[in-house]
């Protein structure tokens, strides 16, 4: 069984991704490339590549998708967010849960900062956060783009990776100003662990939740926390399913304490 140690649950992170120089996201990032030769090859790499892969990761690692349906009323535009404890699932999760409609999905700029994957990653679905707040707007209207054309937009507002881990992390609210902006439902989705008989590596259950709709009453940021805490209440509920530690995770302890 591995061990990791953190001192930060919110900004440690254990993805392992040497980027030896982040990517800047400035305000005139090309977000949606509507070239009907980039078009055509985003529809190879994303309906044919990914697709299948995801589908194939799901089965070899046993990850059920449950209540799934619940998000197809929407036919596409909604915010869906969720716990990041897998590499690649955390990929291909969401992909499965929205299909047939291709999911897009918000990174770090790191996602593109790897030197001959960023145009594969870019037309996977990868929508990355802006370096600069001058980027903010282009950002946004792209996920308006998106979402308003039936694509579902992806969060993980935990924001780093912890593999394997069972419990939920405390997160921001900020990312939920989104739904509310564009004035669209958001849903959840929690990723547990369960004890497999003959095998080390747990079986992977996934609960889909929600819909989850803004507080009209409140305003501003309180409408945010309160959209936040709503969902983050879900999801610790959620993962309470999980009966199995493939990962060990400890807080360090400080001397000096």
């Amino acid at each position: 069984m591995k061990t990791f140690f953190y001192s930060d649950e919110v900004n440690d992170d254990f993805a392992f991704a040497y980027i030896k120089k982040q990517r800047e996201i400035k305000d005139n990032y090309k977000y949606i490339n509507k070239n009907i030769f980039y078009l055509f090859l985003e529809f190879i790499v994303y309906r044919i590549i990914m697709t299948l892969v995801a589908y194939i990761t799901c089965l070899k690692r046993h990850i059920r998708i449950k209540n799934k349906k619940i998000v197809k009323k929407e036919k596409g535009r909604y915010f869906i967010y969720g716990n990041h404890t897998q590499v690649p699932g955390d990929a291909y999760i969401p992909n499965i849960i929205g299909f047939p409609r291709k999911s897009f999905i918000v990174v770090n700029p790191d996602s593109l900062s790897i030197k001959g994957t960023a145009w594969f990653i870019k037309m996977s679905g990868a929508l990355p956060v802006p370096t600069h707040i001058t980027g903010l707007k282009n950002f946004i209207d792209a996920m308006d783009e998106r979402v308003n054309n039936k694509h579902p937009i992806v969060i993980y507002p935990e924001a780093h990776l912890w593999p394997y881990y069972t419990k939920i992390r405390p997160y921001k609210s900020t990312s939920f100003r989104y739904p509310i902006k564009l004035d669209k439902p958001a849903y959840c989705f929690t990723t547990t662990y369960q004890k497999r008989k003959f095998s080390k590596k747990p079986k992977i259950t996934v609960y889909v939740d929600g819909p989850f709709y803004y507080n009209k009453e409140l305003k501003g940021k309180a409408q945010e926390v309160d959209l936040r805490d709503r969902i983050y209440d879900c999801m610790v509920n959620r993962s309470k399913n999980s009966n199995y530690e493939y990962i060990k995770y400890y807080k360090r302890v400080d001397k000096n304490d």
